[in-house]
């Protein structure tokens, strides 16, 4: 992911094309850049977009659980799993139950 995407992105948020896919995008160009806090500030927002949007509540997680907010992570990756169930979304309900699994694991 570079700077030039993440400049384009933004430059659609707030605009007609804004929505849950747009800031998920962005949270993903950002996580790759390594600026966790504000990649994890777009996840929320795509979230709040879409509430069940699995793939954001996966990605939050593992940025959360990158900055050491175990906790924050655990939420993210539960309400994920509820969200991919009711999608039907086996996948992803799978991987985030096993993130969380290795998460809670002493």
């Amino acid at each position: 992911m570079s700077a030039t995407l993440i400049a384009s992105l933004r430059k659609q948020c707030d605009g007609p094309r804004d929505g849950a896919l747009l800031r998920f995008s962005l949270g993903n160009a950002l996580l790759g850049e390594g600026e966790i806090d504000a990649a994890i500030g777009e996840l929320r927002r795509a979230l709040d977009f879409d509430s069940a949007y699995s793939a954001a509540w996966k990605l939050l997680g593992k940025a959360c659980q990158q900055t050491g907010q175990l906790q924050a992570a655990a939420d993210a990756w539960r309400n994920g799993i509820d969200a991919a169930t009711r999608r039907g979304d086996k996948q992803a309900e799978k991987e985030m139950t096993v993130f969380l699994r290795r998460l809670e694991k002493p």
